[in-house]
């Protein structure tokens, strides 16, 4: 059983809920990532008393999120999970690719204890912050007895890291699981399960052993209306490693796309194919259609495709 007395690690990256603005009313002019961990904690007197241990591993706003950050964050990760002492590690993030970062960390970490990132969508200087409540909620969640896997705690909800969806741009609701649902919900102090924890992650991909600079290029390209296939053959032309298309609706493709993806591919480029709707992802796959990676949002597939080429290269 975990108690109070195991400590909690945190970790702060950056972003929105460690931001702040020159004027209080400002909820889109601040400065991402201004507050290091230990200010965080401090502005929690909910926290005071607790065995907490922070560190501040970067100040990003997180559309700059890099692998670099991510290389780091995860080995950082992997040494505070492995100490008999800690019950868990929250950390702190921005909204922009906290799917992304979630997705990465779930494929890539075997965290039989929690890992939960939390983050939010009004700087800290803001009348009424979102953060200070995430944070506390994401403290409560790695502490719970039995929790295990990647975790996003967000807006009173419990997400599973796979399956988080940014919905909205500013709103404070911001976050999804799309058609899996949240796996718990915050309420009274407590917390309601609604099913199991995350599973591990299904392959530990060999990140720890290649250096940022030297993983895969694996890029997105999106089919619309009157798309051309040129943007596909200049980043084939540019040694691209990978690509992404985010299809239509079912992960459909214009035909101009197709074709340059078949180029692509006699080029020695592995290209898959996902869908551009949030919802739903690619279900099935028509004879001579590109592979796909089924309820991953592009960006999820590009992490995926990374992995998976990054593991054909051992």
């Amino acid at each position: 059983m975990q108690s109070e007395s195991r400590v909690v690690a945190l970790i702060a990256t950056g972003g929105t809920i460690a931001g702040t603005a020159a004027r209080a009313d400002d909820l889109v002019g601040y400065d991402a990532g201004a507050l290091s961990a230990e200010q965080l904690i401090a502005a929690l007197p909910a926290l005071a008393g607790q065995a907490l241990e922070t560190w501040t591993l970067a100040r990003l706003d997180s559309c700059d999120m890099d692998h670099a950050t991510w290389a780091l964050l995860r080995r950082e990760l992997q040494a505070r999970l492995a100490r008999p002492d800690v019950a868990g590690v929250v950390v702190t993030h921005g909204t922009d690719t906290l799917e992304e970062t979630s997705w990465f960390l779930q494929r890539t970490l075997d965290a039989a204890k929690p890992v939960v990132l939390t983050a939010a969508m009004r700087p800290a200087s803001a009348p009424s912050p979102d953060g200070p409540q995430n944070l506390l909620d994401a403290v409560r969640l790695a502490r719970e007895p039995g929790a295990r896997g990647v975790l996003v705690a967000f807006g009173g909800q419990v997400f599973a890291g796979a399956d988080l969806r940014k919905l909205h741009g500013w709103r404070v609701d911001a976050f999804s699981a799309g058609d899996a649902g949240p796996v718990a919900v915050f309420e009274d102090g407590g917390l309601r399960r609604f099913r199991d924890w995350p599973a591990l992650a299904l392959h530990a991909a060999p990140v720890g052993d290649v250096a940022p600079a030297a993983w895969p290029r694996v890029e997105i390209v999106t089919s619309h209306a009157g798309a051309s296939g040129r943007i596909v053959d200049a980043l084939v032309a540019d040694g691209v490693h990978g690509l992404v298309i985010a299809g239509t609706g079912n992960g459909t493709l214009h035909h101009t796309l197709r074709d340059a993806a078949a180029r692509a591919q006699a080029a020695g480029v592995a290209v898959v194919r996902a869908s551009r709707c949030l919802a739903g992802g690619v279900v099935g796959r028509a004879e001579g259609s590109l592979p796909q990676h089924g309820t991953a949002t592009p960006a999820q597939a590009r992490i995926e495709l990374m992995l998976d080429l990054m593991a054909r290269r051992r």
